[in-house]
């Protein structure tokens, strides 16, 4: 996958098209990304007891409501922004020359950025 936790990334389809948040999880296994405040849906959930809590004295409880939560996004349909040039963009590698052996570096793919993506 050429996303990672804690990239910025923009929506390119579904009910948010357009906007940009920060990758919160990344799911390689299903191909699937949790964007932060994208993608929401609602919950609604009943008040439950806290397991373990009487310890603290009186019983706690989760509280009960709709509550929004975000849910996995393909990858497909978002986009990398470049730091450098702050446009959505599709990322390409380059090897790297290191003390340690080459390393593969995120780059820009954009026409006159080409900017490394990982620092």
């Amino acid at each position: 996958m050429k996303v990672k936790k804690g990239d910025l990334v923009q929506m390119t389809a579904g009910k948010d098209r357009g906007k940009q948040g920060r990758v919160v999880e990344a799911l390689p296994r299903d191909g699937k990304v949790v964007v932060e405040n994208l993608n929401l849906v609602h919950r609604h959930s009943k008040p439950r007891p806290i397991r373990d809590a009487n310890r603290m004295g009186g019983e706690q409880m989760t509280p009960g409501g709709i509550i929004d939560k975000a849910v996995p996004v393909p990858t497909g349909n978002v986009m990398l922004v470049c730091p450098t040039c702050k446009a959505p963009t599709r990322v390409g590698y380059k090897t790297k020359e290191s003390k340690d052996g080459p390393v593969k570096v995120r780059v820009c793919k954009r026409d006159g950025c080409g900017q490394e993506i990982d620092r």
